[in-house]
């Protein structure tokens, strides 16, 4: 039997709590779930650096799920465009999903640009506190233009892009970020031990 607690936003639908709660399925996978949210400029690294960390993590045992930006919009996201609104409602989908997955207590690892503070205080505040965890891949915008992995940046100066974070549209660095990568030429992997110092430091994994 499940008990429910009726929603605030629309009297017809109800939040049903099941007897296996996040806290029993964190308990079986012997880690505490969290939202890894690794943000930055496009070509920073961030995909790379999440799925090296999300290797590591897999050979030691844990559990976990990788959301990139590229992905959700060939499924979840694929009906929305490139706008300020349909990137917001971008973002308000992928931490939504992330909330669901952390729930199911897995360590979750989101690569995305969400290029502005706003948006990625909406998923903090998704979750309950200490369960958010802002990844600054700080790499520098001439490193990101140099390596320009999907030709972007040369159509975004073309003017073929408009909007292009970094070049006509801002980025908004994250002011204290839990983890800050300072990658730039970086070895990818002293960046992934950084990453699992901060999550053994939190006890997310021992």
């Amino acid at each position: 039997m499940t008990s429910a607690i009726r929603s605030t936003s629309n009297d017809n639908i109800v939040w049903h709590t099941h007897q296996i709660d996040k806290a029993h399925r964190a308990k079986q996978k012997n880690q505490q779930p969290c939202v890894l949210w690794f943000t930055g400029l496009s070509g920073a690294g961030k995909s790379t650096i999440a799925g090296a960390l999300e290797h590591r993590l897999a050979e030691m045992g844990y559990h976990t799920y990788l959301l990139d930006g590229d992905n959700v919009r060939h499924g979840l996201c694929q009906d929305l465009g490139f706008s300020t609104e349909d990137r917001r409602e971008n973002i308000r989908r992928i931490g939504e999903v992330a909330k669901l997955m952390a729930d199911a207590g897995l360590i979750v690892l989101s690569a995305f640009i969400s290029p502005h503070r706003h948006e990625r205080r909406l998923v903090r505040d998704m979750l309950p506190s200490g369960e958010f965890l802002e990844v600054f891949v700080d790499t520098p915008l001439d490193e990101c233009e140099r390596r320009d992995p999907k030709g972007l940046y040369k159509k975004a100066r073309a003017g073929e892009i408009k909007q292009f974070t970094g070049i006509d549209s801002e980025y908004e660095q994250p002011l204290n970020a839990e983890i800050h990568l300072a990658a730039g030429n970086q070895d990818v992997q002293k960046l992934v031990d950084l990453c699992v110092d901060a999550l053994t430091a939190r006890k997310i994994i021992e």
